[in-house]
């Protein structure tokens, strides 16, 4: 109050984390937060990023396969009018950065929700190369595009190589 900032009541969620055995015991009365009452929320949304009571990421990966998904049904609508450089720029941007955005954390990502994800980057390069066909990894490897795995397994090395050589922030190695 003295810097003259306010909550915005709006935008606030709390959420309550726990296993899925101790769910119920959890208290679903409204927490009481400056002036306001905040109910409790199964799913909250913090930086992009959607995190459920478990934190097991299972929203937010399913939010990311619906906003990619719509945004390759637009796309679809406009790749006549593209050349194929610039179609692929716009996939690239518009669909593997989703993809690629702090994709770290999905390490422990269950594989049913792995292979709902590489299902938008299959999708996505098919597009790309006007391509019908059933198997995927010529398409991948013409693209130079990693699976989803190996994506998160070259997120994580990179991560710890910055942490060994000391080239991440300094909360990091600790």
């Amino acid at each position: 109050m003295a810097n003259r900032l306010q909550l915005y009541m709006a935008k606030i969620q709390i959420i309550w984390s726990s296993t899925t055995r101790r769910l119920k015991s959890l208290p679903s009365a409204a927490v009481r937060v400056g002036e306001d009452h905040v109910l409790p929320s199964v799913t909250v949304r913090d930086l992009g990023n959607f995190i459920d009571h478990d934190v097991a990421l299972r929203p937010h990966a399913s939010c990311t396969v619906f906003g990619c998904f719509a945004v390759l049904r637009h796309l679809r609508s406009i790749r006549r009018s593209a050349s194929y450089s610039v179609f692929q720029t716009l996939v690239v941007s518009l669909i593997k950065l989703r993809l690629n955005y702090g994709n770290a954390k999905l390490a422990k990502l269950p594989l049913s929700q792995l292979r709902r994800l590489q299902s938008v980057l299959n999708a996505a390069a098919r597009l790309i190369h006007r391509s019908s066909q059933n198997t995927i990894t010529p398409l991948l490897r013409n693209l130079h595009w990693l699976r989803m795995p190996e994506r998160i397994d070259l997120k994580l090395a990179m991560l710890v190589y910055r942490c060994v050589n000391d080239l991440s922030p300094w909360y990091l190695p600790d």
